[in-house]
């Protein structure tokens, strides 16, 4: 007589209220990521973008009035001495263009762009240059009848991009492009190094091996490759190193502190939350409140900022951005090393016993 054999006992069901509550969720997430990209965009407008101006007091307050009349809260206009003062300004990046009308007398109004500060913006000013064409030859023929005098020859404004974009990238469109995957490089790295390595010193040297390798295969690719990036080779490989360590870090930090939990730090706050509102895409000028300066203190911001500064802004005072990246490095660097001691002294043996199978959060 054979063995009766034994009756399979039925998986449950997962039951409906847990069913709907997740399915609910997934929804609510699907939204939050919808709305962190989506959101930007949609409510982009320019406002308070920085542009100089020079020229007789007069002719300025008459230009700058027509312009915030025709188009309010969409400049900020920076009075400087000539038009020197105003290529300057360009090229330390403390505006994105320039109108000069007339340092000297009879000479005809110039529009100062600069497509490598942006190119929306440039092709604004360009706007801006055949408006200002129209009027100070409405403002000729209408002063020459007044007098009796015959037509005007026709005043050209002349439209000069101080700062372009290379011939190698004409759109920007290249470097624009660059930062995403620099962040999600700098995620993948920190969640990679997070869950392989084990031990939170060896994750520290982990984080910096990669970002000084990745910083110098990167730069090859952008600058040597595809020629998105300018100037000086090893100066861009240092801000996309410290780029990638600046978003690789606190993912380890976090790790070494709360376990796998940690590993929504990239996710969370550098994509969802730093990744729209970094300026990459956009002037921060373009993003509604203060929302565009806001972004400049996380690595994204901060590395897109600092990428098109040594890459055509030499000039420009870039120190907030290398402080930004250094900071936020140097922090995640330190969480890593806090967790280390913390474990390794014992400070939570009960989280410590619970994790012991979980290699993220065996300690070094």
């Amino acid at each position: 007589m054979s063995a009766s054999t034994p009756t399979p006992t039925p998986t449950p069901h997962t039951p409906i209220g847990r069913v709907l509550g997740l399915s609910v969720g997934l929804a609510a997430i699907v939204a939050v990521i919808v709305l962190a990209f989506a959101w930007p965009s949609v409510t982009a407008e320019p406002h308070d973008l920085p542009v100089a101006v020079s020229g007789p007091a007069e002719a300025v307050t008459a230009v700058t009035d027509a312009l915030d009349k025709k188009q309010p809260d969409v400049f900020a206009f920076d009075d400087v001495a000539d038009r020197d003062a105003a290529v300057t300004a360009i090229e330390k990046r403390e505006v994105y263009g320039a109108i000069v009308l007339g340092d000297a007398p009879g000479a005809a109004p110039e529009v100062l762009t600069s497509s490598a500060a942006n190119l929306s913006v440039s092709q604004l000013l360009t706007q801006v240059g055949a408006a200002l064409e129209t009027q100070v030859n409405a403002q000729a023929a209408a002063a020459a009848a007044a007098a009796g005098a015959p037509a005007p020859d026709h005043i050209t404004v002349a439209v000069t991009s101080d700062v372009p974009l290379a011939d190698t990238d004409p759109r920007g469109t290249g470097l624009t492009a660059a930062m995403f995957p620099l962040v999600m490089g700098g995620m993948i790295g920190g969640i990679a190094i997070a869950i392989a390595v084990i031990g939170a010193m060896r994750r520290v040297l982990a984080v910096v091996v990669y970002s000084a390798v990745g910083g110098v295969v990167l730069t090859g690719i952008l600058a040597g490759w595809f020629g998105v990036l300018q100037g000086d080779f090893w100066v861009q490989s240092a801000v996309i190193a410290l780029a990638l360590s600046a978003i690789a870090a606190p993912i380890t930090g976090a790790v070494a502190l709360l376990g796998r939990a940690g590993i929504a730090v990239g996710p969370v706050i550098m994509m969802l939350f730093a990744n729209p509102i970094s300026g990459a895409a956009m002037p921060r000028e373009f993003l509604p409140g203060i929302w565009g300066q806001v972004g400049q203190w996380f690595p994204p911001g901060a590395a897109a900022n600092l990428l098109r500064d040594v890459s055509y802004f030499p000039q420009a005072d870039a120190s907030f951005s290398w402080l930004v990246l250094a900071g936020w490095t140097v922090g995640g660097l330190l969480l890593s090393v806090l967790g280390h001691f913390r474990t390794a002294g014992g400070a939570e043996p009960d989280a410590l016993a619970a994790h012991e199978d979980d290699p993220v959060a065996v300690p070094a």
